[in-house]
């Protein structure tokens, strides 16, 4: 029998979000159909496409319809995992569904 963690660990099944660090603003797509069967994949995502965004520059994460809103899970998570300076704004939602929210990593 898998584990619980082989049932939701989709990251081997995943493309990375990006592997390298822009050092321009940039979007990153997390609305393929293994996000949408993984909000921690989205979750995950997200903070590694903040991660690997130069200073004085944002990337727009682009989410999966599947979740709503990214307020009721990407929200409280960007608060508790990012470093201070870090700002976000919501964009707008896609005319697919999905939501885009803008991250600012500070200069």
């Amino acid at each position: 029998m898998a584990s619980s963690h082989d049932d939701h660990d989709h990251d081997h099944d995943a493309e990375p979000v990006t592997d390298r660090v822009h050092d321009t603003s940039w979007s990153a797509n997390l609305e393929h159909p293994e996000h949408a069967d993984d909000r921690e994949l989205v979750v995950r995502q997200a903070l590694a496409a903040i991660e690997h965004t130069a200073p004085g520059n944002h990337v727009n994460l682009v989410t999966h319809a599947a979740h709503g809103h990214p307020e009721d899970y990407l929200y409280p998570v960007l608060e508790r995992e990012t470093d201070a300076g870090i700002e976000w704004e919501y964009v707008d939602q896609c005319g697919c569904g999905g939501h885009v929210l803008r991250v600012h990593v500070p200069a």
